[in-house]
């Protein structure tokens, strides 16, 4: 709906884009990620593979811009044809405020792949898949507006659809599925949109945010139409207010990384529905610092505690996998360039305390040209069999990009 909305306006704007800085720019792309340690649940031994264009149009003139941005790409694995509109929205930018219109890609929070504040959809194959980090982040069709008097700096995302971020397919990985045996499923999306806001400042040089939303997790979850003898499966998006704080600044040598929020879960407030995640609170710290020329190391603790706990352990069913009241991350993440920065060596590592979930992406990239660049990565994940990272113990996966920019 956003991206018409965008196309509406730039129509409106044809006249004034006709005397408009016009640029084109894009990319082809080649993304192979092949399994390492077994088949898919589909029998295909490779994670992805295709070939990409992507075509970039971006225009201005005075306080107007128009940005648009789509993807060409054909899939060797079944899907074919995999046509996406990525961004496409319409700027205008005054002096005290702005404005957004279309379908775009909000980021908010200090996480390095830990997510806090940021309640915008993600693309978590994308990610396990050995795409590129670009692709992790899914655009929202939304209007933004932003306001910056001297106290204070606005930001309101008001978008009337809802959309979901996307998990891994299951005909590529191997997800946990406590009801195998039932075959029956549908899913149910939220009939109605969402509203975020973001309030920011410089306070004696920390940079610090105030995070408000207002809609839908964003992953589903799954309520069987019984316990004893299930025959149906319903997937949906439980509803969800999160309330948030950030704050960054220099700490020592390096940047200081804080980050808190509270995931009410208005839809199940007591914590007597297992179907439904329970209210949380989650906590972040990060550090970041540039060891030696041309090395950068970070490191994350991230913990997330679950409200009603009692009501939780009361609620789950015999049999299912029983989450811990408190859960505990560790993250760190190198990242070294050598040859004058043509080579980079990027390391990024996970490990969950709990239950043991770890995930570890090595990659290396060389930059052949301005245009022309080329990585090699892997994707290895391990823990506990319902976990994030440990239900894809079997789809550890290598793999190769190759892209030419225009």
């Amino acid at each position: 709906m956003g991206a018409r909305i965008a196309l509406s306006v730039a129509l409106l704007l044809a006249p004034l884009l006709a005397r408009a800085d016009v640029t084109f720019s894009g990319f082809l792309q080649q993304n192979t990620a092949f399994n390492t340690v077994a088949a898919n649940p589909d029998g295909r031994h490779h994670k992805w593979m295709e070939e990409r264009a992507q075509l970039k149009l971006d225009a201005s003139s005075g306080g107007w811009r128009l940005l648009a941005k789509g993807d060409l790409a054909w899939d060797h694995l079944g899907r074919q044809d995999q046509s996406e509109l990525r961004e496409a929205y319409v700027d205008y930018s005054a002096s005290q405020w702005d404005m957004r219109i279309g379908r775009q890609i909000v980021t908010w929070g200090l996480g390095d792949l830990v997510f806090v504040n940021d309640v915008f959809p993600k693309d978590h194959e994308a990610l396990f898949a050995g795409r590129p980090l670009d692709y992790l982040k899914r655009g929202v069709d939304a209007v933004k507006l932003g306001a910056y008097p001297e106290f204070a700096n606005f930001e309101l995302v008001l978008s009337p659809t809802f959309r979901e971020s996307r998990i891994p397919d299951a005909r590529r990985f191997h997800l946990y599925d406590p009801m195998p045996a039932v075959t029956t499923r549908g899913t149910a999306r939220p009939g109605q949109g969402d509203v975020g806001l973001r309030v920011y400042r410089d306070i004696a040089g920390w940079d610090t945010a105030l995070y408000l939303y207002r809609g839908f997790q964003r992953t589903p979850s799954m309520r069987p139409d019984s316990m004893s003898a299930p025959t149906r499966i319903d997937y949906f998006y439980p509803q969800l207010s999160v309330y948030g704080v950030s704050a960054s600044g220099r700490a020592g040598e390096g940047v200081l990384s804080l980050e808190a929020a509270y995931y009410d879960s208005r839809q199940d407030r007591s914590g007597s529905d297992f179907t439904v995640p329970n209210s949380q609170t989650r906590l972040l710290a990060g550090y970041q610092i540039q060891a030696a020329d041309d090395l950068s190391l970070s490191f994350q603790y991230y913990a997330e505690y679950m409200h009603d706990y009692a009501a939780y352990r009361a609620a789950l069913p015999a049999g299912f996998p029983v989450d811990r009241r408190w859960s505990h991350t560790v993250t760190t993440r190198l990242t070294q360039f050598f040859l004058h920065q043509t080579l980079r060596l990027s390391v990024y590592a996970s490990y969950n305390e709990s239950n043991g979930d770890h995930f570890v992406n090595p990659e290396l990239r060389y930059s052949f040209t301005d245009r022309v660049w080329g990585a090699v990565g892997a994707n290895l994940f391990g823990g506990k069999p319902w976990g994030q990272f440990g239900q894809l113990a079997r789809d550890d996966n290598v793999y190769l990009q190759m892209r030419y920019e225009f």
